[in-house]
């Protein structure tokens, strides 16, 4: 039996600043916002990051790149 070691880039994926606000908000699913918010669940954002809902974004807040480029082709697609 023969393994292979798969090796996969270092990647930060702290989106914190140090007062603990989001470096970008990200794309997610409406109905679990809610449900993350009440229950503490964690959702999914388009681009892949599971995170718990702890706050809203307000208007012109940054958007992560990729859940923006994921969204756009959506829309494009409808």
């Amino acid at each position: 039996m023969d393994t292979q070691t798969i090796e996969r880039p270092d990647v930060d994926t702290d989106e914190t600043t140090d007062d603990e606000t989001p470096k970008f908000f990200h794309y997610v699913k409406k109905h679990k916002i809610a449900e993350s918010a009440v229950m503490g669940s964690h959702v999914v954002a388009l681009c892949g990051e599971v995170f718990p809902v702890t706050r809203s974004p307000k208007p012109g807040s940054p958007v992560c790149p990729k859940c923006k480029k994921i969204y756009e082709k959506m829309k494009k697609d409808q």
